[in-house]
């Protein structure tokens, strides 16, 4: 938020609490705050109605979701955002929902022609009949993910077939469908795609972890 140059925006922050309370300006800054003080610093805020009627939202002009994982980027806000009739930033539902799941996405990729590394799809209560029929053919290293889940959140590196089953076990915590993805040895790019009728990429950059690979500490908590 800081930004944002406060002579062009008047920024009204609304935070979302695990429980799934929508906080207005006042309380939803105190979501910032570090560590376990979170809990006590929300002590007594009171819950607003965002939404309350479609097209009908105070001074708000445009919403801008910056919500990571489950609900806020698989389409789940952006369809919220679309029935009230109000715009927003950033990808829609559909692409929004894609994006999210990496068994759907990249089934759409390969459609599209694009290559993709090898990957195979079980469900948490298949994992068992996975093990058996498919770990003994899986060309190791390979990366177990939850399917619909971001920040790498739940993924760990199987090295061989001896730590598969822990790898299965930690992603089937987080979603029923889990994905196993070849481990390749290359360098990681990334970029970003920003528009819609006129797209524009930004310039690439690579990722270089601090780990062996780029999981939930190297993104957030390693310098």
């Amino acid at each position: 938020m800081r930004s944002l140059d406060p002579s062009k925006y008047d920024v009204v922050p609304i935070a979302i609490t695990h429980e799934g309370r929508w906080l207005g300006s006042k309380d939803a800054v105190k979501m910032l705050t570090p560590g376990d003080a979170i809990q006590a610093a929300l002590k007594g805020a009171e819950p607003m109605a965002v939404l309350p009627e479609p097209r009908q939202n105070g001074a708000v002009d445009v919403f801008f979701p910056i919500v990571h994982g489950t609900y806020g980027e698989d389409g789940t806000i952006q369809g919220l955002l679309e029935l009230a009739g109000v715009p927003y930033v950033g990808a829609g539902v559909l692409g929004s929902a894609v994006g999210m799941d990496k068994d759907v996405m990249k089934r759409l990729l390969r459609e599209a022609g694009l290559p993709i590394g090898d990957y195979w799809v079980t469900r948490s209560k298949d994992i068992g009949n996975f093990i058996r029929e498919i770990g003994p053919t899986l060309p190791y290293p390979v990366f177990v993910k939850p399917a619909n889940l971001g920040s790498s959140v739940g993924i760990s590196k199987a090295h061989n077939l001896a730590e598969l089953p822990a790898a299965l076990a930690m992603a089937s915590e987080f979603d029923r469908k889990i994905v196993v993805e070849q481990g390749i040895d290359a360098r990681e790019i990334e970029l970003s795609v920003l528009g819609n009728d006129d797209p524009q990429a930004s310039i690439p950059g690579e990722i270089v972890p601090s780990r062996e690979f780029y999981d939930y500490q190297a993104k957030y908590v390693d310098d």
